[in-house]
């Protein structure tokens, strides 16, 4: 009696081990898929200005994509990323302007439908890394989109947030802001980036 209690609870101890480690080695993989980093295209890469199409439906797979443009725009680190800047040509972006990094804001088919006033402002790209240019926008917006949730909103959008908007909407028209300059700057910034990038290699 004795030896047959030890046994079983020999047993079930191995069953709860191999059960524990089934579950931690499950919640690593899962933890790395939310993490995902995908990879940015630099301009002047092609695949930047195909235009992005208007997404279907807001499913479990534009959410993942939501998630991995949320986690590789914070790594990078930025504060705005359209999905073709990940070689995704889906009309989804996400931004966060947010000192503590902690407001994300998902916009899924956005569109403006109202812009008024105009306002200088120095912008940057994660897709052209290492260069910031005056660009003329306008000052306040309203934009219509999807949230994460597959909802239709409207929001008024000012100052940064309102340029931000204009930013990543312009990647997903194909259209990135150096193409606001010059056609002397945008061949000085090309010819920069290319040097950077034989340096790396």
């Amino acid at each position: 009696m004795y030896l047959y209690i030890v046994m079983t609870s020999v047993v079930w101890c191995e069953t709860l081990v191999r059960e524990v480690r089934l579950n931690f080695a499950c919640n690593s993989f899962n933890n790395q898929a939310f993490m995902a980093i995908l990879t940015i295209l630099y301009y002047p890469d092609p695949r930047l200005y195909q235009v992005a199409q208007p997404v279907a439906q807001v499913n479990a797979t534009i959410r993942r994509l939501v998630n991995d443009m949320a986690e590789t725009m914070y790594a990078a680190p930025g504060i705005g990323l359209a999905a073709t800047q990940v070689d995704m040509h889906l009309q989804v972006m996400v931004i966060d302007i947010s000192e503590d990094k902690n407001r994300l804001q998902v916009f899924i088919n956005p569109k403006i439908v109202n812009s008024c006033g105009s306002q200088d402002y120095e912008e940057g790209c994660l897709s052209v890394p290492g260069i910031y240019e005056n660009v003329t926008r306008a000052e306040k917006i309203t934009v219509e989109a999807l949230g994460a949730d597959g909802k239709p909103f409207k929001l008024e959008a000012e100052g940064l947030l309102a340029v931000c908007i204009q930013h990543e909407i312009d990647h997903l028209k194909g259209k990135v802001f150096v193409e606001y300059l010059s056609q002397l700057k945008q061949a000085r910034i090309k010819n920069k980036l290319k040097k950077r990038l034989r340096v790396t290699m």
